[in-house]
């Protein structure tokens, strides 16, 4: 499977489920978020975490912190955010024309929410963006399914905004 520049990865962090509501397919997400970390890392390609806060996910709690099953490095980018779009009021974009990215590989949660604000803002600055489908996850709402919501955002992304890999 082809690499970009930079893997980013949106918000897999403990706070956003519950034990009575879990991410859906989160087993898998982060199965094959783990798969393409060790792709980049095998190719010493940069891998960007970014974690959000807010008044439920308060910095360096156990809510905020990523998911223990990640396998994340001290030596791996953080970007920390409290909005949606991981562009807004971070080093991000600064971080990226450092590192001399154009194409970004983007997974996480929440599809809905943080994800696809990203790649839309991320779209709109002119970076090629890609996504392994099915890497991104969400929870069921009070009305629609978590599984109906990415399926119709992936079909929304799907060549308009990223490319399937």
């Amino acid at each position: 499977m082809e690499l970009e520049d930079v893997l980013v990865i949106i918000d897999l962090q403990n706070g956003l489920q519950t034990e009575e509501k879990h991410l859906h397919k989160i087993e898998n997400v982060l199965m094959g978020v783990n798969q393409r970390i060790a792709a980049y890392r095998q190719v010493e390609k940069p891998i960007i975490f970014v974690q959000h806060s807010d008044e439920e996910l308060v910095p360096h709690t156990k809510p905020w912190e990523l998911m223990p099953e990640l396998d994340k490095k001290e030596t791996d980018y953080y970007i920390g955010k409290t909005y949606p779009n991981a562009f807004f009021k971070t080093d991000l974009q600064e971080l990226l024309t450092k590192l001399a990215v154009k194409n970004i590989e983007i997974c996480g949660a929440q599809t809905e929410f943080c994800v696809d604000t990203t790649i839309r803002f991320a779209h709109g600055l002119g970076y090629s963006l890609s996504m392994v489908k099915g890497l991104n996850t969400t929870l069921d709402t009070n009305l629609i399914k978590a599984e109906t919501i990415i399926a119709h955002h992936e079909s929304i992304w799907d060549r308009r905004f990223l490319t399937f890999i």
